[in-house]
Parts: structure tokens; sequence; C-alpha cells
């Protein structure tokens, strides 16, 4: 597998499990902002990325299959604390992980990661009725959502064009051909299944929010067709000490708006997740 790494090896850690259709490359400006005072890692899960992917009698391709993966790849690197920067499909797959160790989660950073089903945006429009009422051409239409035009569409199919000029064709041209392959494919259109199965798991998301209060930032583009505004608000029922930020942008902010995400995620680790000053006197 592959992974990316910033940041002195000793400072406060920052995982950063990515989402749909990209890899850890989403976060290759991000980390290295923050790498003075945090270490940065963000894997590729495996059939994404640079990471290999395993046969699937081996590995199970779903967010509760990522989630372990996750769990064995923060054990592997011995990260005992973390903040989590959740978005996308990270936003699943790092809550999962949370809950199965929560005295390890030292802050949340929510990125456009939705988990209240009544707030859900208007794409989710063909996502439900497919899931209603699955067939073979709704399963071919998924299918041919994994192209590299899907791709393109997926990083900027909805936002202002005034935003559409700083979003690199990075995204999808390098993107595209990683998951350029047959199993791949499949593999992304059962996570686009699983993600029925995922809604049964908002509840328990909220519970462990509830039950465990993390310091929490939410930085939002609202311009987002699966994950609007209300998506980002929602969270204020389980958190309402969260530190909630709308900036005028949609699913992809750390293209469009780094340094304004950078400046308030700096802010915020400071204050929860930062080093513990040096003690002075006997």
């Amino acid at each position: 597998m592959f992974y990316r790494e910033e940041g002195p090896p000793d400072a406060p850690v920052v995982l950063l499990p990515h989402g749909y259709p990209s890899s850890s490359f989403q976060f290759r400006a991000f980390m290295p902002a923050l790498a003075d005072r945090w270490r940065l890692v963000a894997p590729d899960f495996p059939g994404f990325g640079y990471s290999d992917t395993p046969d699937p009698a081996g590995f199970s391709y779903t967010f509760d299959g990522y989630a372990g993966f996750l769990e064995r790849f923060t054990t592997a690197l011995n990260l005992q604390r973390y903040a989590l920067y959740l978005h996308d499909y990270g936003s699943q797959i790092g809550l999962r992980l949370a809950m199965r160790a929560p005295e390890r989660v030292a802050a949340l950073i929510v990125q456009n990661g939705d988990i209240y089903e009544d707030e859900l945006g208007p794409k989710y429009k063909g996502l439900r009725e497919y899931w209603e009422h699955p067939t073979p051409e709704g399963r071919a239409r998924l299918l041919e959502a994994v192209t590299e035009e899907g791709l393109r569409d997926e990083f900027v199919g909805e936002i202002d064009e005034r935003l559409v000029e700083r979003i690199s064709p990075d995204l999808w041209k390098l993107s595209w051909p990683l998951l350029d392959s047959p199993r791949r494919r499949e593999i992304m259109v059962g996570l686009m299944e699983g993600l029925r199965e995922n809604l049964d798991w908002f509840p328990k998301y909220q519970e462990y929010l509830r039950e465990h209060r993390p310091p929490t930032l939410i930085a939002w583009g609202p311009q987002d067709g699966y994950m609007p505004e209300g998506a980002a608000r929602a969270y204020l029922r389980d958190l309402p000490d969260a530190e909630l930020h709308l900036l005028d942008g949609g699913h992809w902010l750390l293209e469009t708006h780094l340094e304004e995400v950078v400046s308030l995620v700096r802010d915020f680790l400071g204050r929860v997740h930062g080093r513990q000053p040096a003690r002075s006197g006997p």
C-alpha cells in the first residue's frame, strides 16, 4: 500500500482518510501547509490511488472493511492519538474507526461528510431510486459514472463557474488512469451500492458524537448536490459546541479555498491538538 506523510515524527498526528474518486492526492497541498507543527498521514485505500487492489476473496471492499484496514494501518504506524479529517467516503470510514477506538480521537475536522439522512441533497435521487429498485440497467448507469468524464463531473459539475478555474484537471486526469481497470471500476460501483447500507450507520455515528463530544471544526462548501448547507448544520444537533464555517465553495474546498481551510484548521488544532508546552520549574 501507499501513503503520504509530512511533518515531525513526534508531532501530534492528523489522520487523513480520503474520499471518492480521489486518493491521498487530494491532500497534497494541505499536508505541507500544516507540517511545521503536525504529523500528517494520508493512506491510499486498497483499490484507490497507488495502493494495490487485493483479491476480493481476501479483502472486504466495504465501508466496514476499509475501517478495519484503517485500524490496522494506525496500529502498524503506532498512531496512538490523532485528529481525524472527515471528508466524503473518508467521513464514513473515519467515524467507524473513531467508534472502534474513541479514546484515540483528539479532534474532528469535518469537511463535506454527510451523516444525516434527512439532509441529503438532490443528487442522491438517482442512487435512492436504484437502491429501492436495483436493476441491471440501473447498475450499468452507475458503472457509466466511473469514467473520466464522470470523475470530472464529481470535481467541477456543481460549483460556480468562477471556481472551476481553481480546480486542476490533474484531479481527474491523474485519478482516472488509476481507476480505469475492470476490478477497480467494480469496486467503485460496489461502494455506491454500499451507501444504502451505510444509511443504517448514520444513527450510530450520531450517537458516537453525542456520547463522546470530540472537539470539532466544521468547514463546509454548500455548493454540493450531495451535501448542501443543511447537512453541515445538522452536526450541531449532536455537537452544539462545534465550530461551523460555511465557505463559498463546494465539495472540494482544498482545491478552491485551501488558504481559508488551512487557517481555520491551524487555529483549531493549535487549541485542541497541539504540542503541550514545556513545563518550567522543579
